[in-house]
């Protein structure tokens, strides 16, 4: 089962809206064929690892699979891999974690028991259903998995007051910034992000090559994304979605959609004491993103943006990464802003923490709870 993970994660950011998935068939204390789930719309790891039994010039009648989730039951893109196994002889099924879609959870034991098939589940459960934590959520949710990330200094800085941020971190934190990107199917950063920075919000590293596109989310109640930016006029705008309010100038909203998407989004309901100004529905926009199929969404707003979806309580997970520096001042930008709250009993708290070094830098990787 070990080994089946090792072959699941070797389709990390490729595979949405699939799950990772790890297939080893074993007869007689030897391994006959191993396969993964390289990407959505392609077989299935228990076909990949079936195949190469059988390239390997062996038979996988009476031989033993083991798999890090569930077999599917149901047709999709593909046949189910349950029938597949029944029909290649496989005579035990060893499983890690079960369909975490309730509509389809067991159903892939109980048909595989009825033709007479062995199965054991449960083996490494907690770390096979931890590889899929994303498609997890999205799959009984219907909206993505929201991680929250920001770079910033010991006293929770990410920028001087005239908006300078590059670079707080070193260059072993922004690799692994880019290992976050290059895990989700989508990005999302504010108006003034883009207007500060104009990034381009895109996967800069080799082992994106085969990888499915990145998807660039702006919030922009009032299409202020300049006609110039990155995000509009590269290669790849046509992955850029510009999230609009009503209220946004037709104009601007008409220039902006010859370009990219641009996406008119409800405002979200305020007490009648918050600012006037348009505030967009992110539940609404989570809801449309998981109807697209976007399982990971990584947020890498400002302070403001952040908090929305902290505060909010719209995100799953925080990657804080911080570096031995610290910035102070009053103008300083936060990494999570907006209005906070008022009792230490409705403070955000984290779980399941975990840190690491990175070079001079530490990164909190935890759930929100």
């Amino acid at each position: 089962m070990r080994l089946a993970l090792r072959l699941a994660r070797r389709g990390f950011g490729r595979t949405s809206p699939n799950p990772m998935v790890g297939a080893v068939v074993v007869k007689a204390g030897t391994i006959l064929g191993q396969g993964w789930h390289h990407r959505a719309g392609e077989p299935h790891a228990e076909i990949e690892a079936l195949r190469d039994v059988a390239k390997q010039g062996h038979s996988a009648q009476g031989a033993t699979i083991f798999v890090t989730l569930e077999p599917c039951c149901t047709h999709g893109r593909t046949p189910p891999c349950t029938d597949a196994l029944i029909a290649a002889g496989i005579k035990r099924v060893v499983v890690g974690a079960t369909d975490p879609n309730p509509q389809h959870a067991g159903r892939g034991f109980k048909i595989l028991q009825g033709a007479g098939v062995e199965v054991v589940h449960g083996v490494l459960a907690e770390e096979c259903t931890r590889l899929n934590e994303a498609f997890n959520h999205w799959i009984v949710r219907r909206t993505p998995l929201v991680t929250v990330k920001a770079a910033m200094t010991l006293d929770g800085k990410i920028a001087t007051a005239t908006g300078e941020s590059k670079w707080i971190t070193g260059e072993r934190a922004r690799a692994y910034g880019m290992r976050l990107r290059q895990g989700s199917e989508a990005i999302l950063v504010g108006i003034n992000t883009v207007l500060a920075d104009d990034p381009s919000l895109t996967v800069r590293t080799k082992a994106r090559a085969q990888a499915r596109p990145l998807c660039r989310i702006i919030l922009d109640s009032l299409a202020r994304t300049p006609l110039t930016a990155r995000v509009v006029t590269d290669d790849h705008a046509s992955l850029t979605t510009i999230v609009v309010s009503p209220q946004a100038p037709k104009k601007r909203v008409a220039a902006l959609a010859k370009h990219v998407t641009v996406l008119v989004a409800p405002l979200a309901r305020r007490p009648s004491s918050a600012p006037r100004h348009p505030s967009l529905d992110l539940r609404w926009l989570l809801k449309q993103l998981g109807k697209a199929g976007v399982t990971r969404l990584l947020v890498e707003g400002g302070g403001e943006v952040n908090a929305s979806f902290l505060l909010g309580g719209l995100a799953q997970r925080v990657a804080f990464f911080y570096a031995p520096k610290i910035l102070g001042g009053h103008e300083s930008r936060k990494a999570v802003g907006g209005e906070g709250v008022e009792r230490l009993s409705d403070v955000i708290a984290l779980s399941e923490l975990r840190w690491q070094k990175l070079g001079p830098d530490l990164l909190l990787t935890a759930r929100v709870n």
